[in-house]
């Protein structure tokens, strides 16, 4: 197969590994890698090494889902041990980075009393010298920020970490990622390999282009061994070509959870991509990769949250993809790195940050940044925003997540964009609790109830209602639910028709049909049309 011309099979799964963990965004950053290494990753591998067959039994429990379990069909616990081992000899640094961060966060508690910091910088652990600055808010609080663009500049982000993963699906079930390390399994390839490595583009751009594998097997270091089943995972078949909309009209295209594909003849708007695999049996309808345009001129993030920028589907999709548009957040807040230079760092062109109420002009389009509420535990975090879309005289808004805490700030956007023709709005109404994502994070245990107080939730009924009387739609599709298979490996989620999200979103619903909305949850795939003019 060397010589001859291939495709990679559609149901070619990517992912992408650090220290052999599922990569998102606080695994890239150094700061937070390693504070997850040390308070997440190390507490769960030391918990299964413990006792497997409790992590064994839990992850057969539906109500254990998204908890602290590895999840194996098999004692695994040599090679697990074996993962605690190599973190502890290869990987020093990131615990020492994690324990400095969290000595300073201490010294700056005993000693900001109010008083100039000055004197403090001689005591700020030796290894964060330089990569720090320390501060006051108006308040009074100590705190201090990060030097990012040196962070990325330093032994502590070491590409030698990670790898991808490649394997051949039949179906959408896979471990949990936050909780479960990649072991190596019989029909998986891991390829050591940086992810701003341009062979990765090569070969996700094989899925819709033949060619040959002789560059990516150098590229990819594939040893004799290990070639039959690299080749496995091509094919001569061709795949079914995508059709490229031309109609006249804005076509709407829901791949699942909260991703849309927003089309005219002339332009095309990805949100939020996380996109099922395809080419095996499923219950569930959806759109794919195969369903995509060959380029796609804007790629917008809402927040920076796994199941909304997801590395996986942004790597397979990164040869395609003109402009990616990021909130504009912070700099140096550890809880919310810095989109546009993460994205970069690892390969990532033409990422441009919009901040609220900031608008790109395009001649097809005009996208505005709007206010993001809530969703992060009260959290100090900029990197959110929800998308104002404008085609022609037709206008949507994208909403995410964000969760209609004070309705007079919606009162206010919609004075200066107007009545907008359709919402996307997400209903996960419970959420999880802060610590969830943030917990290694912060310095000492989290009081339960605090943390039961400040849940990563959406808009409920009631702040749902507000929003369409903020905006007064004429269409309103709650998503970014959770529901689909393919989305409960970052999830967790599994709703039945009693829960709280589920009967919210239905109150929701009713509350606009009584209104002469047209209102429907979505779930699995669904096309849209709209008049431009």
């Amino acid at each position: 197969m060397k010589n001859e011309k291939v495709y990679l099979k559609p149901n070619v799964i990517l992912e992408p590994l650090i220290d052999k963990w599922y990569a998102w965004t606080h695994l890239i950053y150094p700061p937070t890698a390693a504070m997850n290494m040390k308070s997440r990753h190390l507490k769960i591998m030391n918990s299964y090494v413990q006792a497997p067959n409790i992590h064994m039994a839990a992850t057969k429990n539906p109500k254990m889902l998204g908890g602290p379990f590895m999840n194996y069909d098999s004692n695994r616990k040599e090679e697990v041990q074996g993962l605690i081992k190599h973190a502890f000899e290869e990987r020093k640094p990131m615990f020492e980075l994690a324990e400095a961060i969290h000595e300073l966060t201490r010294l700056l508690k005993k000693h900001g009393t109010g008083h100039s910091l000055e004197p403090l910088y001689e005591k700020v652990p030796e290894i964060l010298k330089g990569y720090v600055e320390l501060n006051y808010d108006l308040n009074g609080n100590p705190s201090f920020r990060i030097f990012e663009s040196l962070m990325y500049k330093s032994e502590y982000y070491n590409t030698d970490t990670q790898s991808i993963t490649l394997w051949l699906t039949e179906n959408d079930e896979r471990p949990f990622v936050l909780s479960t390390a990649r072991l190596p399994e019989k029909n998986c390839l891991e390829i050591s390999i940086p992810f701003a490595h341009e062979a990765i583009d090569k070969m996700c751009s094989m899925r819709n282009e033949a060619d040959t594998l002789e560059n990516l097997i150098r590229d990819f270091n594939i040893g004799e061994d290990q070639k039959v089943l690299f080749e496995s995972f091509f094919t001569t078949e061709k795949p079914i070509k995508y059709q490229k909309y031309t109609g006249d009209k804005i076509r709407m295209r829901y791949y699942g959870h909260a991703c849309i594909l927003i089309e005219t003849k002339d332009i095309s708007i990805l949100v939020d991509p996380v996109i099922s695999y395809y080419g095996y049996q499923n219950e569930v309808n959806r759109y794919s990769m195969q369903d995509l345009p060959d380029e796609i001129d804007y790629v917008l993030i809402t927040h920076n949250h796994q199941d909304h920028i997801l590395f996986e589907t942004m790597l397979s999709l990164r040869h395609m993809v003109k402009n990616i548009v990021v909130p504009k957040g912070t700099t140096g807040n550890l809880q919310d790195p810095n989109l546009k230079i993460m994205l970069q760092t690892i390969g990532f062109k033409n990422v441009v940050e919009l901040q609220d109420m900031e608008t790109i002009e395009d001649k097809e389009c005009k996208i505005t940044g709007i206010p993001f509420l809530g969703e992060h535990g009260d959290l100090d975090i900029q990197a959110k925003i929800c998308y104002h879309v404008n085609i022609g005289k037709n206008s949507m808004i994208f909403m995410a997540d964000s969760c209609n805490i004070e309705p007079k700030l919606y009162d206010l956007v919609a004075k200066q964009v107007g009545d907008i023709d359709v919402i996307f709005l997400g209903m996960e109404c419970d959420g999880a609790p802060f610590s969830w994502v943030y917990g290694p994070l912060i310095e000492g245990e989290v009081d339960r109830e605090m943390d039961n107080g400040r849940r990563l939730a959406g808009s409920n009924f009631d702040r749902g209602k507000g929003l369409v009387k903020s905006f007064k739609p004429k269409e309103l599709y709650v998503y970014a639910m959770g529901l689909e298979p393919w989305i409960e490996f970052i999830s967790s989620v599994r709703f039945d028709e009693a829960a709280h999200p589920i009967i919210a979103s239905n109150n929701l619903i009713s509350h606009c049909a009584e209104n002469n909305i047209k209102a429907e949850r979505l779930y699995g795939e669904k096309e849209l049309h709209y008049e431009i003019d």
